[in-house]
């Protein structure tokens, strides 16, 4: 466990380390550029795990990505929001949903599935949101196999939040049918590094 202290002089020194990047001239055009204007090619809705860097993961720099982070990637009112503004603000046309293996969100859903705890209603709110794509595989073969139905249930929670910013947003609607723009859903491994996309990949 890292002090808050050390934790606070560790992100000061990291911004130093940037700043003395721009002045040395290695990242001074980029960021006068992005003062001005920005263009992101993507939006990424990803899971606010610390092991899943949306610019680090898909290897881009400052101002490829429009990311939203947000614990088991789940689509609540402020996510759609913030995908309906850059989307039609940026003219961006890719969403990608990314959940990941391992995701502490679908782990704490399946856990509230078998045995209901006191969790905060902040927490329940976001486990609330993972339900429904959890639930029903309990009543398949997958519960007598944890992996196999935590695997599942990552990317059906995957796919849920994709179905919801295709038709849960007139905004995104019209940008979906007149416009171009397309919703996809992902999933990173942490046990290879790899994206693999599965939902909406034609």
């Amino acid at each position: 466990m890292i002090p808050a202290k050390e934790a606070l002089e560790r992100l000061q020194d990291g911004n130093r380390r940037f700043i003395s990047s721009i002045k040395s001239g290695t990242a001074t055009e980029r960021r006068f550029e992005l003062t001005q204007v920005q263009k992101p090619m993507a939006i990424i809705l990803g899971c606010s795990d610390a092991r899943v860097p949306a610019e680090i993961v898909f290897d881009q720099g400052m101002g490829d990505l429009f990311v939203i982070r947000v614990a088991g990637n789940i689509v609540a009112p402020s996510q759609v929001g913030s995908v309906e503004f850059a989307a039609a603000r940026f003219d961006t046309r890719l969403v990608v949903v990314l959940g990941h293996s391992q995701c502490g969100a679908i782990q704490a859903t399946i856990e509230e599935l078998q045995q209901p705890s006191n969790q905060s209603l902040n927490l329940k709110s976001i486990v609330d949101r993972v339900r429904p794509s959890v639930e029903p595989l309990f009543k398949t073969e997958l519960r007598h196999d944890l992996k196999a139905l935590t695997r599942q249930a990552e990317r059906a929670n995957v796919s849920a939040s994709v179905n919801h910013l295709r038709h849960g947003s007139e905004v995104l609607e019209r940008l979906i049918q007149k416009n171009g723009l397309r919703v996809v859903g992902a999933e990173y491994s942490l046990e290879t590094g790899m994206v693999e996309f599965f939902d909406g990949v034609e």
